[in-house]
């Protein structure tokens, strides 16, 4: 008797914790299986995209030293996206994002599709050796 008493606690547990279970399943680090970057990379990527290509160097942008990131990004959802990539270079205090797509008419990705993008930190002359790498979908 005191089971059917206790019932709907019990019920509302189980939801709770399957409902942690399939947000565990559905996060993703979205690591790249390439990374041509030296450094400790986080990465929280949404389920909706795949980082396809990180790749960072040494170069200049408009005459200034820069730490120049290449990154791509694929949609993998159902539906046209438009996407949001942050770039936190932590020991350096520095940050940069874009859009992707920057710009279209309406300025998404399509399904399947792969946008590649460069995001230069100016005036920045040594490789960063902890980053953190944030992709989330955004309206557009």
């Amino acid at each position: 008797m005191r089971l059917t008493k206790n019932l709907p606690t019990v019920a509302v547990l189980l939801l709770c914790l399957a409902f942690s279970v399939y947000l565990a399943g559905c996060a993703t680090t979205g690591k790249p299986e390439e990374v041509g970057c030296e450094a400790d990379i986080e990465w929280q990527v949404t389920s909706e995209a795949q980082i396809t290509q990180f790749d960072c160097s040494l170069g200049t942008h408009k005459s200034d030293p820069a730490l120049l990131f290449e990154v791509g990004i694929q949609n993998v959802a159902d539906k046209p996206l438009r996407y949001r990539l942050n770039i936190f270079l932590l020991d350096m205090d520095k940050a940069a994002g874009h859009l992707v797509p920057r710009t279209g008419k309406p300025p998404v990705l399509e399904p399947g599709k792969t946008n590649t993008v460069k995001i230069p930190f100016i005036k920045t002359s040594e490789m960063s050796k902890k980053i953190l790498v944030v992709v989330k979908t955004v309206g557009y």
